[in-house]
Protein backbone atom coordinates (compact mmCIF):
# COMPACT_ATOMS: atom_id res chain seq x y z
CA UNK A 1 0.00 0.00 0.00
CA UNK A 2 1.13 3.55 -0.75
CA UNK A 3 1.39 6.54 1.07
CA UNK A 4 -0.80 9.38 -0.47
CA UNK A 5 0.70 12.67 -0.68
CA UNK A 6 -1.02 15.59 -1.25
CA UNK A 7 1.36 18.82 -1.85
CA UNK A 8 1.04 22.61 -1.26
CA UNK A 9 2.87 25.30 -2.07
CA UNK A 10 1.97 28.55 -3.79
CA UNK A 11 5.56 28.31 -5.82
CA UNK A 12 5.08 26.10 -9.50
CA UNK A 13 8.63 25.15 -9.91
CA UNK A 14 9.23 23.66 -5.76
CA UNK A 15 5.95 21.96 -6.45
CA UNK A 16 7.40 20.59 -9.77
CA UNK A 17 10.46 19.58 -8.14
CA UNK A 18 8.92 17.59 -4.87
CA UNK A 19 6.96 15.78 -7.49
CA UNK A 20 9.87 14.77 -9.41
CA UNK A 21 11.61 13.78 -5.98
CA UNK A 22 8.50 11.52 -4.88
CA UNK A 23 8.30 10.13 -8.10
CA UNK A 24 10.97 8.19 -7.19
CA UNK A 25 9.89 6.38 -4.35
CA UNK A 26 7.78 3.22 -4.72
CA UNK A 27 5.86 3.40 -2.04
CA UNK A 28 4.73 6.76 -1.94
CA UNK A 29 1.76 8.31 -4.27
CA UNK A 30 1.17 11.91 -5.01
CA UNK A 31 -2.74 12.37 -5.28
CA UNK A 32 -2.68 15.92 -5.93
CA UNK A 33 -0.54 19.02 -5.95
CA UNK A 34 -2.18 22.42 -4.69
CA UNK A 35 -0.41 26.28 -5.65
CA UNK A 36 -4.13 27.51 -4.31
CA UNK A 37 -4.99 26.34 -1.17
CA UNK A 38 -8.35 27.58 -1.81
CA UNK A 39 -10.03 24.35 -2.79
CA UNK A 40 -8.00 22.09 0.01
CA UNK A 41 -10.51 20.50 1.93
CA UNK A 42 -12.76 19.63 -1.07
CA UNK A 43 -9.25 17.86 -2.48
CA UNK A 44 -8.78 16.68 0.93
CA UNK A 45 -12.18 14.94 0.87
CA UNK A 46 -11.46 13.95 -2.58
CA UNK A 47 -8.22 12.33 -2.78
CA UNK A 48 -7.86 11.10 1.41
CA UNK A 49 -4.57 11.44 0.92
CA UNK A 50 -2.22 10.09 3.85
CA UNK A 51 -0.17 12.75 4.35
CA UNK A 52 -0.18 16.90 3.56
CA UNK A 53 2.98 18.47 2.66
CA UNK A 54 2.28 22.52 2.77
CA UNK A 55 4.37 25.34 2.75
CA UNK A 56 4.33 27.13 6.27
CA UNK A 57 4.66 30.59 4.02
CA UNK A 58 2.22 31.50 1.04
CA UNK A 59 1.33 34.79 -0.37
CA UNK A 60 -2.23 34.92 0.61
CA UNK A 61 -2.01 31.60 3.04
CA UNK A 62 -0.81 30.51 6.39
CA UNK A 63 0.44 27.18 6.60
CA UNK A 64 0.20 27.49 10.40
CA UNK A 65 -3.39 27.88 10.49
CA UNK A 66 -4.19 25.81 7.76
CA UNK A 67 -2.27 23.20 9.91
CA UNK A 68 -4.24 23.92 12.74
CA UNK A 69 -7.27 23.19 10.88
CA UNK A 70 -6.21 20.25 8.83
CA UNK A 71 -5.69 18.61 12.39
CA UNK A 72 -8.33 19.93 14.26
CA UNK A 73 -11.08 18.43 10.79
CA UNK A 74 -8.79 15.26 9.92
CA UNK A 75 -6.77 13.92 12.71
CA UNK A 76 -5.52 11.17 11.02
CA UNK A 77 -3.82 12.77 8.75
CA UNK A 78 -0.31 14.03 8.84
CA UNK A 79 0.65 17.19 8.26
CA UNK A 80 4.57 17.80 7.01
CA UNK A 81 5.75 21.67 6.75
CA UNK A 82 8.30 22.52 4.43
CA UNK A 83 10.05 26.20 5.43
CA UNK A 84 12.43 28.56 4.08
CA UNK A 85 13.51 28.92 7.59
CA UNK A 86 14.31 27.09 10.66
CA UNK A 87 13.82 30.24 13.34
CA UNK A 88 12.68 28.36 16.41
CA UNK A 89 9.69 30.96 16.26
CA UNK A 90 8.91 28.80 13.33
CA UNK A 91 9.11 25.53 14.58
CA UNK A 92 7.61 25.76 17.56
CA UNK A 93 4.48 27.35 16.02
CA UNK A 94 4.61 23.98 13.77
CA UNK A 95 4.29 22.00 16.87
CA UNK A 96 1.85 23.72 18.57
CA UNK A 97 -0.03 23.61 15.26
CA UNK A 98 -0.18 19.79 15.41
CA UNK A 99 2.31 19.09 12.49
CA UNK A 100 3.87 15.98 12.84
CA UNK A 101 6.94 17.29 11.00
CA UNK A 102 9.08 20.07 10.06
CA UNK A 103 11.25 19.82 7.05
CA UNK A 104 13.54 23.56 5.61
CA UNK A 105 13.22 23.63 1.82
CA UNK A 106 17.10 23.99 1.32
CA UNK A 107 17.47 20.42 2.98
CA UNK A 108 13.77 18.95 1.70
CA UNK A 109 15.25 16.77 -0.94
CA UNK A 110 17.83 14.76 1.54
CA UNK A 111 15.28 15.01 4.40
CA UNK A 112 11.64 14.93 2.89
CA UNK A 113 11.12 11.42 2.32
CA UNK A 114 12.60 10.56 5.44
CA UNK A 115 9.59 13.25 7.01
CA UNK A 116 6.66 11.82 5.19
CA UNK A 117 7.28 8.01 5.67
CA UNK A 118 8.14 8.70 9.28
CA UNK A 119 5.33 11.00 9.56
CA UNK A 120 3.16 8.14 8.21
CA UNK A 121 4.45 5.80 10.52
CA UNK A 122 3.21 8.09 13.96
CA UNK A 123 6.71 9.86 14.69
CA UNK A 124 7.46 13.06 14.69
CA UNK A 125 10.10 14.59 12.73
CA UNK A 126 11.62 18.37 13.57
CA UNK A 127 14.92 19.72 13.45
CA UNK A 128 17.23 18.89 16.55
CA UNK A 129 17.07 21.07 19.80
CA UNK A 130 20.43 19.73 20.51
CA UNK A 131 23.88 22.18 20.56
CA UNK A 132 26.77 21.38 19.32
CA UNK A 133 28.87 20.37 22.66
CA UNK A 134 31.66 17.76 21.46
CA UNK A 135 30.25 16.06 24.99
CA UNK A 136 26.88 14.94 22.98
CA UNK A 137 28.96 13.72 20.10
CA UNK A 138 28.85 10.11 19.49
CA UNK A 139 31.85 7.96 20.00
CA UNK A 140 32.88 5.26 16.84
CA UNK A 141 32.56 2.47 18.91
CA UNK A 142 28.66 4.56 20.05
CA UNK A 143 28.59 4.85 15.93
CA UNK A 144 28.67 1.56 15.36
CA UNK A 145 26.56 0.06 18.27
CA UNK A 146 23.86 2.55 16.78
CA UNK A 147 23.94 0.85 13.04
CA UNK A 148 23.71 -2.57 14.57
CA UNK A 149 20.65 -1.27 16.85
CA UNK A 150 19.26 0.07 13.34
CA UNK A 151 19.40 -3.21 11.83
CA UNK A 152 17.31 -4.58 15.12
CA UNK A 153 20.52 -6.68 16.41
CA UNK A 154 20.07 -7.78 19.98
CA UNK A 155 22.50 -6.79 22.58
CA UNK A 156 23.62 -10.40 22.73
CA UNK A 157 24.20 -9.69 18.80
CA UNK A 158 25.66 -6.40 18.85
CA UNK A 159 28.37 -7.69 21.58
CA UNK A 160 29.51 -10.60 19.14
CA UNK A 161 29.40 -8.58 16.21
CA UNK A 162 32.12 -5.95 17.96
CA UNK A 163 33.26 -8.51 20.55
CA UNK A 164 32.35 -6.80 23.26
CA UNK A 165 30.95 -7.87 26.23
CA UNK A 166 26.79 -7.72 26.90
CA UNK A 167 27.80 -5.46 29.92
CA UNK A 168 29.66 -2.75 27.79
CA UNK A 169 26.73 -2.70 25.28
CA UNK A 170 24.47 -1.86 27.91
CA UNK A 171 26.94 0.95 28.69
CA UNK A 172 27.35 2.20 24.79
CA UNK A 173 23.69 2.16 24.69
CA UNK A 174 22.38 3.95 27.59
CA UNK A 175 25.22 6.59 26.67
CA UNK A 176 23.70 6.74 23.18
CA UNK A 177 20.16 7.54 24.43
CA UNK A 178 21.27 10.03 26.69
CA UNK A 179 23.49 11.71 24.03
CA UNK A 180 20.64 11.44 21.37
CA UNK A 181 17.82 12.68 24.13
CA UNK A 182 16.04 9.28 23.24
CA UNK A 183 14.04 6.92 25.74
CA UNK A 184 13.86 4.00 23.22
CA UNK A 185 15.69 2.22 20.49
CA UNK A 186 13.68 2.99 17.96
CA UNK A 187 13.78 6.89 19.06
CA UNK A 188 17.62 6.56 19.17
CA UNK A 189 17.25 5.38 15.14
CA UNK A 190 15.08 8.67 14.24
CA UNK A 191 17.19 10.97 16.18
CA UNK A 192 20.63 9.42 14.91
CA UNK A 193 18.97 10.19 11.67
CA UNK A 194 18.27 13.36 12.07
CA UNK A 195 21.90 13.97 13.65
CA UNK A 196 23.46 12.33 10.67
CA UNK A 197 25.00 9.13 12.03
CA UNK A 198 22.69 7.11 9.58
CA UNK A 199 21.73 7.40 6.41
CA UNK A 200 18.30 6.95 4.96
CA UNK A 201 18.69 3.31 3.92
CA UNK A 202 19.34 2.33 7.10
CA UNK A 203 16.66 3.89 9.30
CA UNK A 204 13.99 2.78 6.09
CA UNK A 205 15.42 -1.01 6.70
CA UNK A 206 15.42 -0.88 10.32
CA UNK A 207 11.72 0.57 9.92
CA UNK A 208 11.22 -2.47 7.61
CA UNK A 209 12.45 -5.29 9.66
Amino acid sequence: MKIKVLLVDDHVLILEGLIQLLKNEEDIEVVNTLSDPTTLFSVIQQTSPDIVVIDIRMKSFNGIEITRNIVKEYPHIKVVILSGYDDDEYVQAARKAGASAFVTKEKSNVELVTAIKLSYQGYQVYPSDMDDDSSKNLTKKEREVLKLIAEDKTNHEIGEILMISKRTVERHISSILQKLNADSRVGAVVNGHKMGYLSFHEIDRSFRN
